[in-house]
């Protein structure tokens, strides 16, 4: 009887142990709101929506999303104001906004630094010219920008290193890869993508050749990528596609870029050409090319290194690659079209996929089991479910 109790206890701390809920937080652009999923193991459903911005007539575009290092509070851009774009600070579990700065046109993705506790922010400049653009430096103690680094035309993804002490960004139209000095608030290196994808091995066992279509040029990928973004958000009248006679067109057109947790490596995703290069950031060369579907266009890696999971906008679906191997270990189909986001669990269990949808479709969520490679459960929210950022375990 002893023993049998020893065992019945004993089975009901490990379940206890094992319970846990995660949390993200989702930004639905057109929506004008941010969404907090909760997922329990095998259900995901938003439990708070938050209303964000202050112009009730006007959709701001929430769109870059990232939580602190601490997890204390959370930051969001949103993309559109008079003239240039904004950032808030709110706190977590309350998410009351306590702070906001005026940033540059069209302000995207951002991460704060663990070492020098600034924020840096990308300005995406959708709708000036295709000129060089700017990362916004912020205090975010005091929400002060205190300075902005011009890179290229449109940068777009980017994130930091584990230690705080370099930013990646990349620059969607000019086909740039950017390091900057998170210290001195200096680049410090600048890498042609076009040219590195060129330079760059292939290693022939990664491509799936079933799925691509020779038959296809770089331009109409490029075309069908676009047509997934909201262009009711555009302003082309402002978009001067002719005044940049010094700055190329970029073919491979990078979107994201994001670090690896324990090795000098970043992994940059070519939009428009259709693969994801691994870059060394001490050989400043790409080591490594992944071929992968359409629309590659935003990427996370895994806190214990093993998984890169790449969200492919114009297909609609999300790859699970094993980075040891450098093999796609499941390319899986999303809940609906155009999807966007992703983010990892910090004990790199699960991965979180932002799906925007098409018109009046509502946002979702996926939830991916990265030791299954399987799609678990969708939680749904707003319109145009865009930039996604873990929060926390809660056990």
């Amino acid at each position: 009887m002893k023993k049998t109790l020893i065992i019945v206890f004993s089975l009901i701390a490990i379940t206890a142990l094992q319970a846990q809920n995660y949390y993200v937080y989702v930004a639905a652009e057109s929506e004008d709101e941010v969404a907090l999923v909760k997922f329990d193991g095998k259900k995901a459903e938003t439990i708070k929506n938050i209303p964000v911005g202050i112009w009730p007539a006007e959709n701001e575009g929430p769109h870059g999303i990232t939580v602190g290092p601490e997890g204390k509070y959370w930051y969001l851009s949103l993309a559109h104001g008079n003239p240039y774009g904004t950032l808030y600070k709110y706190e977590t579990g309350t998410d009351k906004a306590v702070g906001s700065v005026t940033l540059g046109l069209f302000p995207a993705s951002m991460q704060v630094s663990a070492a020098t506790g600034l924020l840096y922010c990308v300005n995406f400049n959708l709708h000036g010219d295709m000129v060089p653009s700017t990362v916004s430096v912020v205090d975010v103690e005091s929400m002060t920008e205190l300075t902005q680094i011009t890179t290229g035309a449109m940068p777009h993804g980017s994130r930091l290193t584990p230690d705080g002490l370099k930013q990646y960004s990349v620059a969607m139209m000019s086909g740039e890869l950017f390091e900057i000095d998170a210290i001195s608030l200096k680049i410090t290196k600048t890498l042609d993508l076009d040219e590195a994808s060129k330079m760059a091995p292939e290693d022939h066992s990664m491509m799936d050749h079933s799925k691509m279509d020779m038959g296809k040029s770089k331009m109409d990928d490029e075309k069908k990528s676009m047509a997934g973004m909201d262009h009711s958000q555009m302003d082309h009248s402002k978009m001067d596609m002719g005044g940049m006679p010094a700055m190329k067109h970029s073919a491979f057109k990078p979107t994201w870029v994001s670090t690896h947790p324990t090795k000098n490596l970043v992994y940059v995703a070519g939009n428009g050409a259709a693969e994801v290069l691994e870059i060394s950031t001490d050989t400043w060369k790409t080591t490594r090319k992944f071929i992968t579907d359409k629309g590659p266009y935003n990427i996370d890696i895994s806190p214990d290194g093993k998984r890169m999971v790449v969200s492919y906008k114009t297909a609609a679906k999300t790859g699970v690659w094993d980075l040891e191997s450098g093999k796609e270990l499941a390319r899986l189909d999303n809940s609906q079209k155009v999807t966007h986001g992703v983010a990892i669990s910090s004990d790199s269990k699960f991965a979180f996929v932002s799906v925007e949808g098409i018109g009046d479709d509502p946002g979702m969520v996926d939830v991916i089991d990265l030791t299954t490679n399987r799609l678990i459960d969708t939680a749904y929210l707003g319109k145009q479910a865009g930039g996604i950022a873990f929060w926390k375990i809660e056990r």
